[in-house]
């Protein structure tokens, strides 16, 4: 546990000074009375309230201290806890050259992509999940992680912009995206390691084929499921004006899914677009080792209690048995 707020532990300097004060004062005040003889009082008589007069000062400051923690805000410090859930490990690489700009389905390829990719993370549970961007060239937008929040984030961020912008060369590197995407699943301990590759067109771009990549997701005990996504149009209407889109190189999609046991999909519209990833989502899954980050929890809650029932105390014994006559 820390304190947010640490600055408040100044105010035990007065608190410090004020017991001091009242030890200071004790001492010089101290009751007298004329008397003709002592004899009286050579016996001392104490009851329990002699031990009991200091007591209401004693949970004044008590109360005061635990108002200053509350003030100084107690957090709970954070923890990784582990368990095991049933799950896979899925790498999404997609597709976001230019080419996924046509709007040959509806708004444009690439809006509809990323609409079913979120849906299909929401709909995940236990999943580690990451995404891989690729055009002429290809990066990690997001590594594996089951902060699906984070993921969704950054799919929303994630568009043409990249290639057109020329953040990544365009182009199509279908053996990059996949090479990018086995970077992070190689190392994974699950038994079930999957890449979901979406795209719209052919390898163009890249020094590894996507062949040689597939081969190398096999090594890994990775499956990759294709999906070309794209009517048979082959002059598209993009913002950049009208794209001669008639590579389109099903043979090789087709042969990547085939060597990594995974499957092909085509898809031409959203609907089937989202058909194929359900299916993708009955995929068996297997026991895997996830960590958990806790959550920052407040803990001022005790120390408020305790002011509480420390100044209750304090007004009790004031009005009961400590009462004093004026």
């Amino acid at each position: 546990m820390y304190f947010s707020r640490i600055i408040y532990l100044l105010l035990f300097i007065p608190l410090i000074a004020y017991v001091v004060w009242y030890v200071l004062r004790g001492r010089k005040i101290s009751p007298s009375m004329k008397v003709s003889t002592t004899l009286p009082f050579n016996k001392e008589l104490k009851t329990y309230k002699n031990y009991l007069v200091h007591a209401p000062f004693a949970l004044r400051v008590f109360t005061m201290s635990m108002l200053i923690f509350v003030l100084m805000r107690p957090v709970a410090t954070n923890h990784w806890s582990e368990e095991s859930v049933e799950g896979i490990d899925i790498m999404l690489a997609m597709d976001v050259s230019t080419s996924m700009s046509a709007v040959d389905i509806q708004p444009n390829r690439i809006d509809v992509a990323k609409d079913v990719a979120s849906k299909f993370v929401s709909g995940r549970k236990n999943d580690n999940i990451g995404l891989t961007l690729f055009a002429g060239e290809s990066f990690t937008q997001c590594p594996l992680t089951i902060d699906y929040r984070s993921v969704l984030s950054l799919i929303d961020k994630s568009g043409i912009e990249y290639a057109a912008n020329g953040t990544l060369k365009d182009g199509t590197a279908i053996g990059l995206g996949i090479a990018n995407a086995v970077s992070r699943l190689k190392d994974s301990k699950a038994e079930s390691k999957v890449i979901i590759l979406l795209t719209d067109g052919s390898n163009n771009s890249g020094e590894i084929t996507p062949e040689d990549a597939a081969n190398i997701a096999k090594e890994y005990g990775i499956r990759i499921y294709t999906i070309g996504f794209r009517t048979d149009e082959e002059i598209v209407q993009t913002p950049y004006g009208l794209l001669n889109d008639s590579e389109f190189d099903e043979k090789t999609l087709n042969t990547i899914a085939s060597v990594t046991g995974g499957e092909y999909f085509r898809s031409s519209s959203k609907e089937s677009l989202m058909n194929i990833y359900k299916e993708i989502d009955q995929m068996e899954r297997t026991k895997l080792e996830i960590k958990n980050f806790g959550s920052q929890e407040e803990k001022f809650m005790i120390f408020a209690l305790l002011a509480i029932v420390s100044l209750l105390l304090e007004i009790l014994l004031r009005n009961t048995i400590l009462k004093t006559i004026p």
